[in-house]
């Protein structure tokens, strides 16, 4: 069957966001290179971000405050647990691992979400997500290569399944919005709350708060700390977002962060590219098999009798 225009900008979009998002960690690693706290680098991301995301915001809240007021709480924990501790998680792991293990680690998030919705809501997964959990956790075990050159640093490690739980976190919370709030104000919402919490535990000194304003590294060249952080604002927080509302709204969720799984080889891509950073051959098997396994869990969401579809915060991950 021939795919329809509509459909074929919805995969654009989708593939757009995938792209953007996983630049992330390359943008951040320059920032942490320099001097900066993974904290500090999370607050100019999403801050800055949900300052230019703010507008749309409130454009189409026009009308529709009353919606906006019974989901504060919803919007709180979202900034807090989807935004806050994923983002930091993931860029403090970043400091330790290359990017496209980082990002593994936290893609372990989705298999989280599947133990969460057996023991709490009682859905015995099919057999096709448990193979696939099966997979992703033997993947677990190729890409930390204990005995290998590959080896990783405990502390990475840690810190990457840190950001799973808040990747985990990010898609039980969204999954339960209110269909009547629109999704680029929950995001925008959610990135101004984890902002603001992690500058408040910053400045009573209970975050590390440190940023350098000079030449920084990227991509083998020495460039303004402006780059990168342009970068993360702008590629890798407003456009990946709304690529992937836009996206979401076209193709629905589940296809949209399906397709979303592309911003692993994304960021494993753009790592090397810019870095020069690329896994160990057995690291990539693992990889490939963590890839496999949530394709597969994602394949067998898609094959479940269809929900009606809620408008959620951009179904790609929050990296």
């Amino acid at each position: 069957m021939r795919q329809s225009p509509v459909a074929g900008a919805g995969l654009a979009l989708a593939l757009l966001s995938a792209v953007t998002f996983a630049t992330s960690g390359t943008f951040a690693r320059s920032l942490i290179n320099a001097g900066w706290s993974a904290e500090s680098v999370v607050i100019a991301r999403v801050g800055l971000a949900a300052l230019v995301l703010a507008a749309p915001a409130l454009l189409v809240m026009r009308g529709q405050w009353p919606v906006l007021r019974r989901n504060l709480a919803s919007i709180g924990v979202f900034g807090l647990l989807g935004v806050a501790v994923a983002q930091v998680c993931f860029f403090n792991a970043v400091r330790y691992l290359p990017v496209g293990v980082a990002l593994l680690l936290e893609y372990l998030g989705i298999i989280l979400v599947v133990g969460w919705t057996w023991l709490v809501q009682g859905q015995r997964p099919r057999r096709l997500t448990v193979a696939g959990s099966v997979a992703a956790l033997a993947g677990l075990f190729f890409v930390l290569d204990m005995a290998g050159a590959g080896r990783l640093d405990p502390i990475g490690v840690l810190w990457g399944l840190g950001a799973a739980v808040g990747l985990a976190g990010y898609f039980v919370l969204a999954g339960r919005v209110d269909s009547a709030l629109p999704s680029v104000v929950m995001a925008s919402g959610g990135m101004a709350v984890g902002a603001a919490v992690l500058l408040a535990l910053g400045l009573v000194g209970a975050l590390p708060l440190r940023a350098s304003f000079g030449a920084v590294q990227f991509g083998g060249q020495e460039t303004s700390w402006l780059v990168p952080i342009a970068g993360l604002v702008l590629v890798a927080a407003v456009i990946a977002y709304l690529a992937g509302i836009a996206a979401t709204r076209v193709l629905g969720a589940r296809l949209a962060s399906f397709v979303g799984l592309t911003e692993v080889m994304f960021a494993v891509l753009i790592a090397w590219l810019v870095l020069g950073e690329l896994p160990t051959v057995v690291q990539l098997f693992g990889g490939a098999l963590i890839v496999a396994g949530v394709a597969l869990v994602r394949i067998d969401e898609l094959r479940a009798p269809a929900l009606p579809e809620q408008p959620k915060a951009a179904e790609p991950a929050l990296t």
